[in-house]
C-alpha cells in the first residue's frame, strides 16, 4: 500500500485513461470524479475503476473519441448524448447547463444519453449544492434486481442522489444504490472466494445465496424489498423512457471487460430555492431540521463523514492498493 496525494493520483489516472484512448477532456473528467470518490473512502467508485475503463475504452465498450453533445433544448430541459463515451464529460455538460437554466426558470431536468458508469452519484451534485440549488441525481445499471416477483434481473441497482445546500456549512449529501448492499462487495467476495451474509443476494433461481459466484449469475436482493424494486423501475423510466437509452437488461455488464456499448441513461433535476418559499427561508426551515436531528445523541448527518474524509485526504492523500497503482505504471520516487 502506498500514500499519494489527490493531485498526483488524479494526474495517473488521467494519464492511464488517456493512453487507453480517452481524449483530454474525458480522461480529465473521469479522473476528477474517480479521485473525489477516493478522498471521501468510496473506493468502490475511486480509481479502482481506472483498469476496467481503460479495457472499455480498448475493447471498444467506450468511445474515448466521443464528445458530448446538447441534442435537445428547452427552456427547462435538456438533453445531452453521451455518444457512448465515458460519462463524466457528459454529465459536466449536463450539469453545467443545467445549472443555468435553473437560475433562469427556477427548475432543470437535464438527462444523459448514450452513457456508462457515471460513478459516485453524489459526485456530480457538488457544483449543484455550491450553486445554492437543490439537485437529485439517478442513473441506471446493468441488471441486478429482478422485478418484484420475478427471477430474471431487469433493473440495476439504479444509484440515486441529493444535495441539499446549506447557508454556512458543507451541503447535506444522500447518496445511495437500491441494492440491499452495492454489488461491488460482491464481485469482491467472488474474486476473493468468500462467502457473502445472508441478505444480500438470490441465485439464478430466484433462491437465497451465501455464493457469491452464484450471486452474480443471480440478483441482488432490492434494498427494502418490493419498496426498493419499485424505486428501481422509478429510476429505470427516469433514466431510459426520458432519453431513450439502454434499460438494465439490454446492458452487458460493466465488470465484465467485453460486451455492448452499455448506453446507459442519468437524469438530473435541479431546483431554485428562491422560485418557491425563497431561498432564505429555504435555508432557515433546513437549520430547523438539521438542529432537531442533531438534539438526538447519536444522530450524523448524511455525508458529513464523506466531508471530514475528504478534507483530510486533502492534506495527506490517500492510500491505495500497490497492485493497483501498478496497474496504472506508478513509479515510487
Amino acid at each position: 500500500m502506498a500514500t499519494i496525494s489527490l493531485s498526483s493520483l488524479s494526474a495517473l489516472a488521467r494519464d492511464t485513461l488517456a493512453g487507453a484512448g480517452a481524449n483530454p477532456a474525458m480522461a480529465q473528467a473521469t479522473a476528477n470524479a474517480l479521485v473525489f470518490a477516493d478522498a471521501r473512502g468510496i473506493a468502490t467508485h475511486g480509481v479502482s475503476r481506472v483498469p476496467s475503463y481503460a479495457l472499455h475504452l480498448s475493447s471498444g465498450r467506450a468511445d474515448g473519441a466521443a464528445e458530448p453533445q446538447i441534442v435537445q433544448e428547452k427552456a427547462s430541459a435538456l438533453l445531452v448524448d453521451a455518444g457512448t463515451g465515458l460519462a463524466f464529460s457528459a454529465c459536466e455538460l449536463a450539469i453545467k447547463s443545467a445549472i443555468e437554466k435553473a437560475r433562469q426558470t427556477g427548475i432543470c431536468m437535464a438527462g444523459v444519453a448514450n452513457s456508462h458508469h457515471f460513478g459516485m452519484a453524489a459526485y456530480h451534485l457538488e457544483p449543484v449544492a455550491q450553486a445554492g440549488l437543490v439537485g437529485l441525481a439517478f442513473s441506471n445499471s446493468p441488471s441486478a434486481i429482478t422485478a418484484w416477483g420475478g427471477k430474471r434481473p431487469l433493473f440495476g441497482t439504479n444509484p440515486i442522489a441529493a444535495a441539499f445546500p446549506r447557508e454556512q456549512a458543507d451541503p447535506v449529501m444522500i447518496d445511495l444504490s437500491l441494492s440491499q448492499v452495492a454489488r461491488g462487495k460482491v464481485i469482491l467476495a467472488a474474486r476473493d472466494n468468500k462467502p457473502i451474509p445472508d441478505g444480500w443476494a438470490l441465485d439464478s433461481e430466484g433462491r437465497p445465496t451465501n455464493d457469491a459466484q452464484a450471486a452474480l449469475k443471480g440478483s441482488m436482493q432490492a434494498a427494502g424489498g418490493v419498496k426498493g424494486a419499485m424505486l428501481a423501475l422509478m429510476v429505470e423510466l427516469l433514466c431510459v423512457a426520458l432519453t431513450g437509452s439502454n434499460f438494465g437488461y439490454e446492458a452487458d455488464q460493466l465488470y465484465e471487460d467485453t460486451g455492448n456499448e452499455p448506453r446507459l441513461g442519468q437524469m438530473f433535476i435541479l431546483i431554485d430555492p428562491q422560485a418557491l418559499a425563497g431561498q432564505q427561508t429555504y435555508f432557515n426551515r433546513i437549520e430547523d431540521l438539521i438542529a432537531a436531528m442533531l438534539d438526538d445523541e447519536g444522530v450524523r448527518l448524511p455525508g458529513a463523514r464523506r466531508h471530514d474524509l475528504a478534507y483530510t485526504a486533502q492534506e495527506q492523500g490517500v492510500v491505495v492498493p500497490d497492485s493497483l497503482l501498478a496497474q496504472m505504471g506508478y513509479q515510487a520516487c
